[in-house]
């Protein structure tokens, strides 16, 4: 879709359809989040599962746990977390960082604090197709500096996944994904094309914007925003402070989602073969059996 001029208006504008005050929670080992997506108001958003945003303290975290059918966003917002696995893999992001982890067919790691302090982040799940459900696992990993970003007319934007404001992200997405982190100062207004057949939601971080309609009321920090049909969306920033939010936008799978805690499939009956995998340490979780992160045996 060739990007506009910021100033301009969608001609189909997005509108806010329903908003849900992310409130928190606890999850993990003592960690606390705010889930606004994957909750039982909204328990799925076709393409995205789960949405949030977490804050945690060390020794609390996220120990072993398995994961399949899906891929996991981590995107660092303060402090930093270690992240290891079965197959070896090990690593530590930090603010600004980004880890996007397709468990594909079988994962088991653990999210733990790297730094003093607190922790935090947002975590976004986003379903995949069944094709694709149980392919080989992997690791996208960028840091802070090698995520795009551009600026223009008071607008600010760290391009996570898909393109604005003439920025393109490396990131590959096997189920098509736009995440936009965007800034906009007092006064500022954006326009972000966003393709009209995708799903697509904010939520914000800090301050308080007005979305979709310049007649709407402002909405301030840890609302879930899902936007309505559209071809784009439009935010002003009204207030003396920044606003800052992430846009999120995904195409609509449409296949049937059962779910079971961190297995997410197509069917009842592969869920009872995804949990008979994991009990008995077969198809894809083989080295699950004698794996112990460093953070579970210190």
């Amino acid at each position: 879709m060739p990007e506009k001029d910021s100033q301009c208006v969608a001609k189909q504008p997005r509108l806010v359809a329903r908003k849900f005050l992310a409130r928190p929670q606890h999850e993990g080992l003592g960690a606390i989040v705010r889930r606004s997506i994957g909750r039982f108001e909204l328990k799925y958003f076709d393409p995205f599962l789960v949405l949030d945003e977490f804050s945690v303290t060390a020794p609390a975290g996220f120990p072993d746990h398995p994961h399949r059918g899906f891929e996991t966003v981590t995107y660092m917002l303060q402090g930093s977390v270690t992240h290891e696995d079965f197959e070896g893999h090990k690593g530590t992001i930090g603010a600004g960082d980004l880890q996007w982890m397709t468990a594909g067919r079988g994962i088991v790691h653990s999210e733990m604090p790297a730094a003093q302090g607190t922790q935090k982040g947002l975590q976004l799940w986003i379903n995949l197709s069944s094709k694709n459900k149980m392919i080989e696992p992997n690791y996208q990993e960028v840091s802070s500096k090698e995520i795009p970003e551009a600026t223009k007319d008071g607008v600010t934007v760290k391009v996570i996944a898909g393109e604005a404001l003439g920025a393109k992200s490396p990131i590959h997405t096997r189920t098509p994904t736009m995440y936009l982190d965007f800034t906009l100062n007092p006064k500022a207004h954006l326009h972000q094309p966003i393709p009209s057949s995708w799903n697509a939601f904010v939520y914000i971080l800090e301050g308080e914007g007005v979305f979709g309609s310049s007649k709407a009321t402002s909405t301030t920090a840890h609302n879930l925003l899902l936007l309505g049909f559209g071809d784009g969306l439009d935010v002003w920033n009204k207030s003396a402070k920044a606003v800052r939010f992430i846009l999120v936008g995904g195409e609509r799978l449409s296949e049937p989602v059962v779910q079971f805690g961190p297995f997410v499939m197509n069917t009842q009956e592969q869920i009872d073969q995804t949990i008979d995998d994991f009990d008995n340490y077969t198809n894809g979780f083989e080295k699950a059996r004698h794996w112990r992160s460093q953070a579970a045996i210190s």
